[in-house]
């Protein structure tokens, strides 16, 4: 018997050797130029990394020092990149008909500096590290002198990497497990385990590796050998390949809780924790330079004069709008103009036109990158967060949150004409919140509800209105528990001490909330519309598939899910896309079966 284990081992190591050779003989995903990959640190292109002609991996263990080396060049590119992380968390408790719901929130918005080691500094006051803490301590969370439990914004961060100083075969044990597909992309699957002297806070799990240049693509387990007050959450965390080359860290969904019978549940609790804004900071002023030319250019308009009082104010405040909105997009905060911007448009465009308003400058529309709940006008661009566009469930309701903010512009409650000095745009990133805010004063929030109700009941969405007051009730309910998902950092909130207050007439005429009619959707969970590109920025709607409601559990409103990306490889018009090697057709079905170590 121990012969035969040993054979079908050798036969393991054989097959894998033929799939690696195989998927090293396909075309490179990336250029074969040293300098592109040194432009690239330097933020001048976004080639892949330097390809020398590597000769492919033969054994288990050259596939293990490929890993390694890719991921080690990974943290050395990502070393000049300062990208936006945001953590969204929600804590559980049992409910008996819906399961798991949320009983309270938290929020974290930061900047990574990823240079020596992982840092961040944080854009909302009171959530900034503790320098006094250890490393190890507030590397995932642990407990106060209050014993109340606290999480540490960092410690999502750091998932990002499984070990980013000693990511090497000297602290951990690599076992082969088997070949998967995620999304397009094969992958081969290994377990690691850290060696017994391998010391604290050493990842224990397995990782997903791309079978064409041996780049991790996926990792999920925890830290192992937490210290004395110290906790280690669970963690799955995606990379997307976005430039050549390189997978990017993107997604991180980490969640604790036992709900069986007899489970002690000290910590419960479900965390979304998204990556953006790679690509910022990455030219420099010479570069931005070196393409301008400048002609002579004069007005010959024969009525060319000075401009009005009137017509001098809005160009006032159209600077204002210009400088926010500039000011907002280089710091990552907003999206650049896209795809979702024509659809909020269009709706924009269908209510003016059927209320008959016509405005001196027109209405614009754009996307704020971050997940509270929130919304807000600067001069005539209406702004709505990811988040909120994420848990409407329909475009009845995306009308009712766009007729509020087109209402103030109607009404012309301006904000933001302060803005046109463009001495109030230089601040740091990190202190966006505070130099910036465009919150009305309640008089003007309760004439912007009155005056929305006004322009909807004459929209195209006349009919519709049933769903925007039922989603007004499905936020009702859950406010309470959702301070920090509700919480606007620029506009207005939507609630006020846990009651729904902005268009809140619309619920009067809503038919009853009811969790256990399965066809009746309220609200979407967070995630289930928006995708955001993790490197330039921009968002684009989820295409997926429907997926039948079966259970009052299913539909989760403004919960926090997994993330479940389908991976594909990175292709334009002038790199094009690697083909996916052939699977053998000879692998017997116990090949995957039997995992091997690497020695």
């Amino acid at each position: 018997m121990r012969k035969v284990m040993r054979n079908i081992n050798w036969l393991v190591l054989a097959l894998l050797a033929m799939t690696i050779t195989a998927a090293a003989q396909q075309p490179a995903s990336a250029p074969q130029n040293p300098q592109a990959a040194s432009a690239t640190q330097t933020g001048q292109t976004q080639s892949g990394p330097a390809q020398t002609n590597l000769a492919p991996p033969a054994t288990l263990a050259q596939v293990v020092d490929r890993v390694i080396a890719r991921e080690q060049d990974l943290i050395k590119f990502l070393s000049a990149r300062t990208p936006i992380v945001e953590t969204y968390l929600q804590d559980l408790k049992q409910d008996p008909q819906l399961g798991p719901i949320p009983q309270d929130d938290h929020y974290f918005l930061g900047r990574m500096d990823l240079s020596d080691s992982i840092d961040r500094n944080d854009y909302l006051e009171g959530k900034g590290k503790d320098k006094d803490e250890g490393m190890e301590k507030r590397l995932l969370g642990g407990l106060t002198n209050k014993f109340k439990f606290q999480y540490q914004p960092l410690g999502f961060s750091w998932m990002i990497f499984a070990d980013r100083n000693d990511f090497d075969r000297q602290h951990y044990d690599f076992r082969y497990a088997r070949r998967e597909f995620l999304g397009d992309v094969r992958c081969l699957v290994f377990d690691l385990t850290p060696k017994k002297d391998a010391g604290h806070g050493r990842f224990l799990g397995r990782i997903w590796v791309e079978d064409q240049d041996f780049n991790i693509v996926r990792l999920n387990g925890t830290y192992a050998r937490p210290t004395r007050n110290s906790y280690y959450f669970h963690m799955d965390s995606w990379r997307l390949n976005l430039i050549p080359g390189y997978w990017v860290p993107a997604y991180i969904y980490s969640e604790e809780g036992d709900f069986t019978a007899g489970a002690k549940n000290k910590i419960a609790f479900k965390a979304q924790t998204r990556m953006w804004g790679y690509n910022l900071k990455t030219g420099t002023p010479n570069d931005e330079l070196t393409n301008i030319r400048v002609d002579s250019v004069k007005d010959d308009t024969p009525t060319a004069q000075d401009a009005s009082p009137l017509a001098a104010e809005r160009q006032w405040q159209q600077q204002a709008e210009d400088n926010v909105i500039e000011r907002l997009e280089r710091s990552g905060l907003l999206a650049p103009e896209g795809d979702v911007d024509k659809i909020l448009q269009t709706v924009v465009n269908n209510i003016e036109i059927t209320n008959n308003i016509e405005l001196p400058r027109p209405v614009r529309t754009r996307v704020l990158t971050t997940s509270p709940l929130e919304t807000f006008s600067v001069g005539n661009t209406i702004v709505v967060s990811r988040g909120l566009i994420d848990v409407l469930p329909d475009e009845g309701s995306l009308a009712m949150v766009l007729a509020h903010e087109l209402a103030h512009i109607v009404l012309g409650h301006n904000l933001g004409s302060q803005y046109a000095f463009n001495d109030r745009m230089l601040f740091s990133d990190e202190a966006t919140y505070k130099n910036l805010g465009f919150k009305h004063i309640p008089e003007e929030e309760a004439a912007a509800d009155k005056k929305a109700i006004e322009m909807l009941k004459a929209s195209p969405y006349a009919q519709k209105l049933d769903s925007a007051g039922l989603f007004i009730k499905a936020l009702q309910a859950r406010a309470p528990q959702l301070s920090a998902l509700l919480q606007a950092h620029l506009g207005n909130n939507i609630t006020e001490n846990g009651t729904v207050t902005r268009m809140a007439q619309l619920a009067n005429s809503a038919p009853a909330l009811d969790w256990n009619k399965l066809d009746q959707i309220a609200a979407l969970p967070l995630g289930g519309r928006v995708k955001l590109n993790p490197w330039d920025d921009k968002v684009e709607i989820v295409k997926a598939q429907p997926v039948a409601i079966t259970s009052a559990r299913d539909k989760m409103p403004f919960e926090v899910t997994p993330f479940f990306p389908r991976l594909t490889r990175y292709t334009t018009a002038s790199v094009p896309a690697p083909s996916t090697p052939a699977t053998p057709t000879n692998v017997p079905a116990t090949a995957d079966a039997n995992p091997t170590p690497a020695n």
